[in-house]
């Protein structure tokens, strides 16, 4: 099996040996081979970048007070640009063809704002996939046009916008220099479509204000993509090759001839007044009355400063519920609006993520709960932020103020638990220097404590190496970091550090990882699954394009994940993927298919599932799993996986099923569910007693089923009016939610927002269902400009 080649040259040595070579030479070796090779692979990028060619460029037009902003082609509008982009190519199917349909891009801009217009020609206008409206939708799998802007032509960052045929918007700033998109950032911004025989039209405006930039460039990087999802067919202006990623703007084409911007003042005001109903079990039906400020002021055109006073939340989208089969807390994203914007600049560290640690996480702030799954929230008395760039400097600051709170409930709606959360002042910060052409070095600290324990405090250093021009124009990065953290509670090793090498480009796409996470290491304001561990993680993916009549893309995967005791003695869990078929269709229709054997050496018992505690032991099992999903572009999709196999002592059964019904773009309808069925030999109820009286303990084979059911429906009336619902249920808490919202956004400036949210749980032993809690807020908001 491959996990015993792996298990041979990671765990099976004594780690005393004077044969082998100890801890702390090892990772000097690694650091040394680092830096002893970043002299080389810098030369090797700047003789790369001298073959570069030249980038497209497009002269920005005059914006007049005749132009009309209606979504409608206007031949006379159309005429009076200047330049335009005349065409894209395409990458897929087929890298430096010619689309099926022609694109035309015009730039306008004054002073005040910018307008791009788009004419997207097309021989099936009928054949226009588009179901979205709502703001913030995901269109990867709709007929969209996409644009990027370097507003600081350093190929580093940038801002994205996207628009499909009905007007549906998002938005986002690039991260990780291209390799991917915070779609949580929101501007002020509109966009107006309209349709012909010859396809689409679109019109994007975009106010200056909404906007960071280096003041008086006169060229921003910019750049053009279009996806039509019929054909599944994409195009792009400049650089349209499939290792570079449209939002790598170092590949961008230039924006040329802009007029010199008026920035004002900088100085918004966006006050909220909030009216709340809400019942509890026992409780009688409370009102509230609370009016909140958010203010920003730009420290320049690309510094911002932001002020949160008596902060709400009510408008934000539930929780999506998850069936936890692991003995592992489980990973909700962040979704409060004031932590998400700016949030990128606290990323850090090459291939951080929620399945090894993230050093910041703001749930930590202004929420808390015995598990990540029962978070209760904690009011945010004042919140202050700064976020953006000083010359080649990215940096970032956040301090909260929360309220005290007095008998907090923790638990479910059947645990009598409590606990008092004192007043707090929490924080963090992030400096990161551009250095090279693309790489950086950067730190990050943090301090406080949500339920008061004190002392606690992290930091750490961050240094990647990054480069879009190895051997032939590949992406190559090499990323170092440590940590340390501190808290009263906290002792033995409180460090954290990891080394990452990574190779995403088209063909193949590999990286190799290790991670040092120490027993003593568990910062406030981060999220560590687990520690006192040591990670080795590989992946690789080789991902030909055969050419054959119906089948677009093959992805042959090979992953392995092992983790190891801190002091790498012997592995405590491990997982390989490994997955020859996964297959990309010419209709768009997917189909995959692999193997995943998996360990655990759990040190004590856990809770399996309701009532099912497995014991403690070490235990070692084969998966398999198969998946298909039809392509999103029919009026009905969905897919369906299942795995299947040993599970610890016994097996386990996971189907996922997902169904979307999307008529027009006016109404869609999506189910979820997902039924694990297995069986397992686990202790008996009263185990603990047991051990007490020192009886024998005999196991017991028991069956258990955990289901999660959702419904979602959107009503898009326009691209402005949205009215959703998700419901969800799941066995593990018993618990049914709703969470109901109308967004109206009456003015780019202004929103109004009314939500109803309801929860029960069911009582087994009762057979009913017993109400928990409801509650209406209704929240008015607008922003002012200066």
């Amino acid at each position: 099996m491959i996990y015993s080649y792996w298990k041979i040259i990671i765990v099976d040595y004594d780690i005393n040996s004077k044969n082998m070579l100890p801890k702390k030479f090892l990772l000097s070796s690694l650091t040394t081979a680092v830096f002893f090779l970043l002299p080389f692979l810098i030369l090797a990028q700047e003789e790369e970048e001298e073959a570069v060619g030249e980038k497209p460029e497009l002269q920005t037009s005059e914006l007049t007070p005749e132009f009309n902003f209606d979504g409608y082609f206007n031949l006379s509008e159309w005429q009076t640009a200047n330049d335009s982009i005349a065409d894209l190519i395409t990458i897929d199917p087929e890298e430096g063809g010619e689309p099926e349909g022609m694109t035309t891009i015009k730039v306008f801009a004054n002073q005040n704002e910018i307008i791009v217009a788009a004419r997207c020609f097309d021989d099936d206008p009928d054949g226009i996939v588009s179901f979205s409206k709502a703001r913030d939708s995901e269109l990867a799998e709709e007929d969209h046009l996409l644009i990027v802007f370097d507003t600081f032509l350093d190929g580093r960052s940038g801002y994205v916008f996207a628009v499909n045929p009905d007007g549906a918007r998002f938005d986002g700033l690039v991260i990780e220099q291209g390799e991917d998109v915070n779609s949580d950032w929101d501007a002020i911004w509109e966009a107006k479509t309209s349709r012909d025989n010859n396809g689409w039209y679109v019109e994007i405006r975009i106010p200056i204000k909404s906007l960071s930039f280096k003041k008086d460039l006169a060229d921003w990087g910019f750049n053009v993509q279009r996806r039509v999802q019929r054909i599944q067919e994409t195009s792009r202006w400049s650089a349209p090759k499939r290792d570079f990623e449209v939002l790598q703007t170092n590949r961008a084409g230039l924006l040329t001839d802009l007029p010199v911007f008026d920035f004002g003042v900088g100085l918004s005001f966006r006050p909220s007044i909030l009216g709340r109903a809400r019942k509890e079990t026992g409780k009688d039906t409370e009102f509230e009355f609370e009016p909140s400020l958010d203010v920003t002021q730009r420290l320049g055109p690309n510094l911002l400063s932001s002020l949160t006073i008596n902060t709400d939340f009510a408008e934000t989208e539930i929780d999506v519920r998850q069936i936890n089969l692991t003995r592992f807390p489980t990973f909700f994203p962040e979704k409060r609006t004031f932590f998400l914007q700016g949030s990128d600049i606290f990323e850090f560290g090459l291939g951080l993520d929620e399945d090894n640690l993230i050093p910041f996480f703001s749930r930590r702030i202004g929420l808390f709960g015995l598990d990540e799954d029962e978070q209760r929230e904690v009011p945010i008395n004042v919140g202050v932020k700064i976020n953006g760039r000083v010359g080649n400097t990215n940096l970032g600051a956040l301090v909260v103020n929360t309220s005290r709170v007095d008998n907090l409930q923790l638990g479910d709606v059947d645990e009598d638990i409590s606990m008092d959360v004192p007043q707090r002042t929490i924080g963090a910060f992030r400096i990161k220097q551009n250095i090279l052409e693309e790489s950086s070095v950067g730190v990050i600290g943090s301090f406080g404590d949500q339920i008061g324990r004190s002392g606690s405090w992290s930091g750490g250093f961050d240094f990647v190496f990054r480069t879009s021009n190895f051997l032939d124009e590949k992406n190559f990065l090499i990323g170092v970091w440590g940590l340390l953290n501190e808290r009263e509670d906290l002792s033995g090793d409180k460090s954290a550090f990891g080394f990452r090498v990574d190779y995403p480009n088209d063909l193949f796409d590999f990286n190799f990882t290790t991670i040092h996470l120490g027993d003593g290491f568990d910062p406030s304001l981060g999220f560590v699954p687990r520690n006192n561990l040591h990670i080795w993680d590989f992946s690789g993916e080789y991902k030909p394009r055969p050419n054959w009549e119906l089948v677009r893309e093959m992805t042959h995967e090979l992953s392995f994940i092992i983790y190891n005791t801190r002091n790498n003695s012997t592995w405590e869990s491990y997982e390989v993927v490994i997955k020859p078929i996964d297959w990309l269709f010419e209709s768009g229709d997917q189909f995959e298919a692999g193997i995943e054997p998996q360990g655990d050496r759990p040190p004590e018992p856990f809770e399996l599932a309701n009532d099912s505690d497995i014991p403690a032991g070490a235990y070692e099992w084969i998966r398999y799993f198969a998946c298909v999903n039809s392509a999103h572009k029919r009026v009905v999709s969905g897919g369906i996986r299942c795995e299947f196999g040993e599970y610890y002592n016994g097996d386990l059964t996971t189907l996922e099923a997902l169904l979307a019904f999307k008529p027009s773009s006016f109404f869609t309808i999506e189910l979820t569910g997902e039924r694990n069925t297995g069986k397992a030999s686990v202790l008996p109820d009263d185990y603990e007693e047991l051990l007490e009286e020192g009886e024998g303990i005999e196991l017991v084979e028991k069956e258990y089923t955990e289901q999660l059911f959702g419904i979602r429906l959107l009503i898009n009336i326009s691209a402005d009016l949205q009215v959703s619902s998700f419901t969800q249920y799941d066995t593990q808490s018993k618990e049914l939610g709703t969470n109901n919202r109308l967004r109206w956004t009456f003015d780019p400036f202004g929103e109004i927002f009314i939500v109803y949210n309801y929860n029960e749980i069911w009582r087994t032993d009762e057979g009913r269902w017993q109400f928990i809690s409801n509650e209406l807020p209704i929240k008015v908001q607008y922003t002012w400009r200066f």
